[in-house]
């Protein structure tokens, strides 16, 4: 039974096992949800996210960014491939590489990524640890636009979590990781349905 909505194709770009990707396919087969994944590439030959994708029946790539001799080069092997998929948006699910200006350029307002923190706090690696040391009482994940800044693109979806007494960074990480699925899913779906999109260095939201 078809549900009538033209549903946007989506790539996702992953360096490991891809648990928000999996979250994201398992979205997407809902018949109103207005995406769809169409192909997952991986800058590692050994990501698990691949076989999972291929089990799902997604066309999965790895394109090793090892074996080019430069980031323009590996770029544009992914620009290629994203050619390839006719992919409308690009999702980044643990997506362990810093993309050139001229990339992220290319896919503004149309490439979303999951950040394990509620940004602005808490940029870069080794978000949990931060939040401890910081001492807040709350932490949580962000969907966000991409732009050339690290983790500083407009914010669309953001999800809390408390932080408890006695609380180690992988117990708050565990915590966090327990609401990114959801988010990155309902995120995904107000940018394909057009109801998020990025005007001005801002999101903006629609009915």
């Amino acid at each position: 039974m078809s549900s009538g909505i033209q549903k946007k194709r989506v790539a996702v770009l992953i360096s490991g096992r891809g648990s928000n990707m999996t979250a994201l396919i398992e979205a997407a087969r809902a018949a109103d949800y207005p995406a769809e994944i169409v192909a997952v590439i991986a800058n590692k030959a050994d990501a698990g996210g691949l076989e999972t994708a291929r089990t799902h029946g997604i066309a999965a790539h790895a394109i090793p960014h090892r074996e080019y001799p430069s980031k323009q080069a590996h770029e544009a092997a992914v620009s290629d491939a994203l050619r390839a998929a006719k992919a409308e948006i690009v999702c980044l699910a643990g997506y362990m590489r810093l993309m050139s200006a001229e990339f992220v350029g290319a896919w503004e307002g149309r490439m979303i990524n999951i950040h394990p923190s509620l940004l602005p706090l808490f940029k870069g690696l080794h978000t949990h640890e931060q939040a401890l040391d910081a001492g807040v009482r709350v932490h949580g994940c962000t969907v966000h636009f991409v732009t050339a800044g690290m983790d500083e693109g407009p914010i669309i979806a953001q999800t809390a979590v408390p932080v408890l007494n006695g609380d180690t960074a992988d117990t708050l990480a565990l915590r966090v990781l327990s609401v990114e699925h959801e988010t990155y899913a309902r995120a995904l779906a107000l940018v394909a349905s057009g109801k998020a999109v990025m005007k001005d260095g801002r999101t903006v939201f629609s009915d």
